[in-house]
C-alpha cells in the first residue's frame, strides 16, 4: 500500500519534496519511519495533514493517502 508524501518549506531541505512509502499503516508508523530514513527530521517542527486535512493523533492511512508534511507558518 503507497502512501503518497509531499513535503513542504524547509523540510524539503532536510528530505525528498515528494517520496511514497510502502506498509505504513498510519501517521505514527509513518513518522518513525520518516525519521529513521531522515534523521534531521526528528529536530523539526511540523504538522501532518492527511488528505488536505491537518490531524494532531494518530491517524489510519489507505491505499494512495495523501500525507504532507508542513513546516510553521508565519503570516504576511
Amino acid at each position: 500500500m503507497p502512501v503518497n508524501i509531499i513535503i513542504f518549506g524547509r523540510l524539503a531541505d532536510i528530505a525528498e519534496s515528494s517520496l511514497a512509502l510502502e506498509n505504513v499503516a498510519d501517521t505514527n508508523t509513518l513518522v518513525k519511519e520518516l525519521h529513521i530514513l531522515y534523521p534531521a527530521l526528528a529536530d523539526a517542527k511540523y504538522v501532518i495533514a492527511v488528505n488536505k486535512k491537518v490531524v494532531n493523533e494518530n491517524t489510519s492511512l489507505t491505499e494512495n493517502s495523501i500525507v504532507a508534511l508542513l513546516p510553521p507558518f508565519s503570516g504576511g
